[in-house]
């Protein structure tokens, strides 16, 4: 079965990432720590920020976002989560006690840096977490930003789909904050701490986001592939026959995929540089940059996700669009 391929490999791969530290749902009480957790900025309140928002203001938090510059579909998402607009980053930092980064991988360092910069201009330097799938250098960098204006840093990420269903999506967090970050357990959220080290929290997300990712982007260019070749019914075939678990893998999870590709060419670079700071070759990952970036430029690419999910595709009918709008030789 899909689910027990899945978790066979994400225990290896959490045993690689973390080194053996301890794994623990540990809910931490407000009083225990120094920081009382009311308000909650989401830098970014897309399809995962506006769900985890949601979640977080349905358990009674107070959730805002600076939307001075966003899109509409951004401010629709927002609203719809019951997240406040406060107009400025300034008045978001001025005003939460949790400032947490969920946003386009490539982005994330640039959106410390932002932040950091209305931190100094409002005074105010309320715990920043960044929750993005980066590589533990640019993770390592922006802890230094934080480090600079004199506010605490969280390092987090999100593994699973944004937080509509109870207890379908985790978030693993490390270093020396990680504990008040924790409180988001008291408020619908699943935190998993690593430990006080720095780097944990972005490995265990570049090893899970390698398998289930690098997966997805083998799986298009092979269907892909197989379809432009002719021999895509007799590849169904064979995989339905030998290959049961992860053919079921493949259509679970490439359908949604297109609407996010673009996010994720930054991810698999971040990825890619993780490889290389510890010997190991990037290009796998690099090679599944290049994918996703030709699958964002794509009509499905160019979809929402909220339009896809609306969407009743068949499975060859999406490979035969992908097919037709992949570049050719």
């Amino acid at each position: 079965m899909v689910n027990e391929f899945s978790r066979r490999t994400f225990l290896k791969t959490t045993a690689l990432a973390v080194g053996g530290a301890a794994v623990a749902d540990v809910p931490v009480r407000a009083q225990e720590r120094g920081m009382r957790l009311r308000t909650v900025g989401i830098m970014s309140p897309g399809d995962m920020g506006s769900a985890v928002g949601q979640a977080l203001a349905k358990h009674g938090l107070r959730v805002i976002a600076a939307l001075g510059d966003r899109s509409a579909r951004t401010r629709a998402l927002a609203a719809e989560a019951g997240i406040a607009d406060v107009g400025t980053l300034e008045n978001l930092v001025r005003e939460a006690d949790l400032v947490m980064s969920i946003l386009v991988p490539d982005a994330a360092i640039v959106a410390a840096q932002r932040v950091a910069e209305a931190m100094k201009s409002a005074g105010a330097t309320p715990l920043y977490a960044d929750c993005n799938s980066i590589a533990v250098q640019s993770a390592r960098k922006i802890g230094e930003i934080m480090k600079a204006v004199g506010a605490p840093f969280a390092e987090a990420s999100i593994i699973g789909a944004p937080p509509r269903v109870p207890d379908k999506t985790r978030i693993y967090a490390s270093g020396p904050h990680a504990q008040d970050f924790a409180q988001l357990n008291q408020f619908g959220l699943t935190v998993r701490i690593l430990g006080p080290e720095e780097g944990k929290a972005k490995a265990i997300k570049t090893c899970y986001a390698t398998v289930t990712k690098g997966t997805q982007a083998l799986f298009t260019e092979s269907l892909v592939s197989a379809k432009r070749l002719g021999v895509f019914d007799v590849l169904m075939t064979e995989l339905e026959t030998s290959q049961k678990a992860l053919l079921k893998f493949a259509q679970d999870g490439l359908q949604q995929m297109p609407p996010k590709a673009h996010r994720w060419v930054g991810e698999m670079n971040e990825l890619a540089a993780t490889y290389q700071g510890i010997g190991l070759t990037p290009r796998m990952l690099a090679g599944a940059a290049d994918m996703y970036r030709d699958v964002s430029q794509t009509t499905l690419g160019h979809e929402s996700p909220e339009t896809q999910r609306k969407l009743a595709r068949s499975f060859d009918e999406f490979i035969a669009m992908l097919e037709r709008d992949m570049p050719r030789g």
